[in-house]
């Protein structure tokens, strides 16, 4: 594999700077794991639509509008040739929930897989935080680094990718405890919006914390011990 050029005026001894594999920048970083603000837009299209044909209408018909979007969305990236990644994701967690409701006539089960997919995921940042093996190390591995995973040999980013961990881990949860009390709570409604509120908002900024930070410690030098 070719690598990349070195900017002007940097060192080309063996073993520096122009000799390491650069991260993507961040905004590269944030539109591969978003796909960008199109794949924004389009993820959430499905749930609006449900909620705004629901509060018009009835269950049924509102699980059909939503379903039928999406499955537009993603025939519309696969004829433009474009990455289906985030349609495809979006359409599997849609039809879950839609089959769920169309199954009981409750259309609060409509949201009941990502509540219960938002549990599962903090309980198991949490865990993987306390046996030290800090799952947003492990995502960041695969997703940005190349499955490279020399973090583990490096305590300061054990330490940042636990911590960081953490913060997911308790985000999730609180945003997950919202929505699930209001399905306990049989507010429809309020739970389609919070929905839509507490999803990509809470993700972007945890993305951007996560980013910045670990590039933050990757670039700064570990401060030398004094005796």
């Amino acid at each position: 594999m070719a690598q990349p050029a070195a900017d002007p005026g940097t060192a080309t001894t063996p073993g520096g700077p122009a000799d390491e594999e650069q991260l993507p920048s961040l905004a590269e970083q944030m539109a591969d794991q978003l796909g960008g603000w199109r794949g924004l837009v389009e993820s959430s299209i499905p749930v609006v639509v449900f909620v705004l044909a629901n509060i018009v209408g009835e269950l049924r018909p509102a699980v059909i509008a939503s379903v039928v979007v999406a499955l537009l969305i993603a025939g519309l990236r696969l004829a433009q040739r474009r990455p289906v990644r985030h349609a495809l994701n979006g359409l599997f967690g849609i039809a879950i929930g839609a089959a769920i409701a169309w199954r009981t006539g409750d259309e609060r089960d409509f949201y009941l897989p990502g509540i219960l997919y938002g549990i599962g995921y903090g309980v198991a940042l949490l865990l993987s935080a306390v046996i030290r093996q800090p799952l947003v190390g492990w995502i960041w591995s695969v997703l940005v680094a190349g499955g490279k995973s020399e973090w583990r040999q490096d305590p300061r980013l054990v330490r940042t990718f636990t911590g960081l961990t953490v913060l997911w881990g308790v985000v999730w949860l609180a945003k997950v405890g919202v929505q699930a009390g209001l399905y306990l709570a049989h507010q429809d409604t309020a739970l389609g919006v919070a929905r839509l509120v507490l999803g990509y908002p809470p993700y972007v900024l945890l993305l951007l914390i996560t980013v910045w930070t670990v590039r933050r410690v990757t670039r700064d030098p570990e401060p030398l011990q004094t005796a």
